[in-house]
């Protein structure tokens, strides 16, 4: 058999090679690398180049494959998904039997990918559910939701969809102590925002406290459940430890009907809070310490249920509120993280306990871990009591309400969500892939238009003073596909005066440097070629103020020109531009993994690794005029509610507006603040996700040779 090139692969600068035998297929950390037989005919320019690989990309499991890519050199560039023959060019041979056969993986729905849609098509085929599908999204009412929810919105209220079925948003309240309306609010609005309506209606648990009070009794009744009243301290130190099995309670046998007087007047009010508990008789010796009699009731005389009110001076534990009310309510696949493993024979045990067939059965998934990204609710609240950011629907915050507030569309959060995908196993998602899921839903989207957001000075010296010279641009380029707002423009106007970046202009540049500087020219986007004749800087500090450039008035763009020039940067007129707070947002975490970091690093906290650069506001910027008077439509109700205005600056990023706020004011005066928000006019832009910046990519290759050279 012979064997194909030389396979390199390559993963933060750690590279190997090995040979592999033609038409078979190598599976390494969910990928799979085809040995070819054959270069692609679209690729025949790159025959002579060894590092010229074709690879197939999963995110997950083997079968399901999301995307294909190249390997150029070891860098991955990854594209929407194609078949191979797409990929490799009309009239081009597939990749042999390997690639064949995930060349038929990739034409099947993308809807049978994971394994949760495995158990569901084989319950509906062996008749287990009675041919339905019901599953259901039961959030704590204790916190706003956080992109680690999306996930299980998207995937709950999606396979209701796709199996017509139904999906249940119901609320675990079952602990007043830490529950709100305003979640509860937060959270409905939230998944709404998403794209799903909870169907039939909006379920709580509190709406079983008398059906699960009377589960309890049955439970006492058949000698499954006992009141203890021993103390909290006690009831640890007998439950054992996971080396040691655990001891039986002194109340442990009492008598049902003694069991059934207690449990009434803990339900009446007669104990204070922690002096009596209703535990489930199971196994003090299991090795699965939550099945050593739990907890199904406690008291909580204060504060009153957001619903019940003061009805209740007893609440199900959440194992046994959970299980229940998915009997209740009939679920058919109850969907939870896999940390929920543990507690599933607990489920089994309570639902077979008091239901028959058909029956909930829970089954667990891999959580979303992102990079750079908290995703506990708890550590949330901790960053907004401790103000690091203004609340939970800062624009930082990886919550569902400072998502929507970000600007980023719930399209590219359900994009997102189908790229992860669904594994039984824990994994890390890489901010870059949230990233080019937006770039993807935002670049059709999202019209062009320019501002400076560091305004440098320049004025062109042979320009008249009075002169006003509309230049007409582009909403969208000709090469997208989109049909929203093809073919439409605006008017830029060019002054005697305009701005540019600070970053456009460098005094001593690096070769490779293309933008302005000393006697070198520039192409003003859609206008003219400029030439910087005179560099001002200030007498005090030294730093470039004001640059005098001359303009040749034979290079409008969109005529015939004589000559071109490898620079193009944007700009706005000084006297026609739109001053606005410009907001470049940034990961809250400066790690990946700040818990791995503090467990590695013990005499460190999560607020070590806090990002003090996550906000730079540049409330100096200027808009072009176009974008002051779309917002300021907008604004006056001419936008359609929920739509909020997108636009993607060029050669900044995505950005979306967001409504007048001191976030960045350092005022801590509530009624400075009232003040502040009812006087502020000043358009704010908040960046959804940045561009590509080629020239970073070389500055910093340049920067790494410097270093390395000393």
């Amino acid at each position: 058999m012979s064997l194909g090139p030389p396979l390199r692969l390559s993963r933060h600068s750690r590279s190997t090679s090995l040979a592999l035998p033609l038409g078979t297929a190598l599976f390494v950390s969910g990928l799979i690398f085809f040995a070819q037989d054959r270069v692609p005919k679209v690729y025949q320019e790159d025959a002579q180049n060894p590092k010229m690989l074709r690879t197939g990309y999963i995110l997950r499991q083997p079968r399901s494959l999301s995307k294909w890519a190249s390997v150029r050199g070891g860098n991955w560039l990854s594209s929407p998904l194609v078949s191979p023959e797409k990929m490799m060019g009309a009239g081009a041979r597939p990749l042999s039997r390997a690639a064949t056969m995930v060349e038929e993986e990739t034409k099947k729905d993308e809807a049978s990918s994971n394994f949760i849609r495995a158990i569901i098509d084989d319950d509906l085929a062996s008749g287990k559910t009675g041919g339905k599908v019901v599953t259901r999204f039961p959030p704590e009412p204790n916190g706003y939701l956080h992109i680690g929810h999306a996930k299980s919105i998207c995937l709950n209220f999606g396979l209701a969809e796709d199996y017509k079925g139904t999906c249940h948003l119901r609320f675990d309240d079952t602990n007043p102590l830490t529950e709100d309306t305003e979640y509860v609010e937060s959270i409905i609005n939230d998944v709404r925002w998403l794209g799903f309506e909870p169907h039939p209606k909006i379920f709580y648990a509190s709406d079983y406290f008398d059906k699960l009070y009377e589960h309890a009794k049955t439970l006492i009744k058949n000698g499954d459940a006992y009141v203890d009243t021993c103390t909290e301290e006690e009831i640890r130190e007998l439950r054992g430890t996971v080396k040691t099995p655990g001891s039986p309670s002194p109340h442990r046998e009492r008598p049902v009907e003694e069991n059934l007087q207690l449990f009434e007047k803990m339900r009446t009010g007669d104990f204070k809070d922690g002096e009596a508990v209703l535990r489930a008789k199971i196994d003090m010796k299991s090795a699965n310490m939550l099945l050593r009699d739990p907890l199904l009731y406690r008291i909580k005389h204060q504060p009153p249920h957001h619903r019940t009110e003061n009805k209740w001076p007893i609440y199900p534990m959440y194992d046994f509120a959970h299980p229940l009310s998915d009997a209740i309510e009939g679920i058919t696949h109850s969907i939870c993280t896999l940390e929920f493993d543990v507690h599933r024979p607990l489920y089994d045990w309570l639902v077979d306990k008091l239901y028959g067939s058909p029956r909930p059965y829970q089954y667990e998934m891999g959580r979303l871990n992102l990079d750079h990204t908290i995703t506990s609710k708890r550590k949330l609240l901790k960053l907004v009591e401790e103000g690091f950011v203004t609340g939970w629907d800062d624009p930082r915050m990886p919550t569902i309400a400072g998502i929507r507030r970000r600007g980023i569309p719930p399209e590219a959060i359900r994009r997102f969500c189908k790229m992860v995908g669904v594994a039984r196993a824990e994994s890390r998602v890489e901010a870059a892939m949230l990233d080019a899921a937006i770039r993807d839903e935002l670049n059709e989207k999202t019209p062009r238009v320019m501002a400076v957001l560091n305004p440098l000075k320049v004025t062109l010296t042979n320009w008249d003073e009075d002169r006003v010279e509309m230049l007409s641009a582009p909403l969208f380029p000709d090469t997208l596909d989109t049909k929203e707002g093809k073919g439409e423009s605006r008017d830029i106007p060019l002054t005697r005066e305009i701005y540019i970046e600070k970053d456009d202009f460098m005094l001593d540049p690096p070769k490779k440097y293309f933008r302005l500087k000393p006697g070198g020219e520039v192409r003003l986007r859609y206008g003219y070629i400029i030439k910087c004749e005179e560099v001002i800087t200030s007498p005090d500090t030294g730093e470039v103020i004001e640059l005098k450039c001359s303009l040749d008035f034979d290079t409008k763009s969109g005529t015939k020109q004589s000559r071109k020039v490898k620079g193009t940067i944007h700009w706005v007129s000084a006297s026609h531009g739109v001053p606005a707070d410009v907001r470049l947002l940034e990961p809250l975490l400066t790690v990946p993994n700040a818990d791995e970091a503090v467990a590695n690093d013990p005499s460190k906290s999560l607020n070590d690794f806090l990002n003090k650069k996550s906000l730079v506001s540049r409330d100096g910027a200027v808009l072009e005029p176009y974008l002051g008077s779309d917002i300021k439509k907008y604004m006056e109700g001419d936008g359609k509610e929920g739509h909020l205005p997108r636009y993607q600056l060029e050669r900044q990023g995505f950005f979306a507006l967001d409504r007048p706020d001191p976030i960045t004011s350092g005022v801590t005066s509530e009624t400075e603040k009232a003040e502040k928000l009812e006087k502020s006019d000043k358009i704010i832009l908040n960046r959804i996700v940045a561009l590509r910046d080629t020239w970073a990519k070389i500055d910093a290759k340049n920067s790494g040779k410097q270093a390395e050279g000393g």
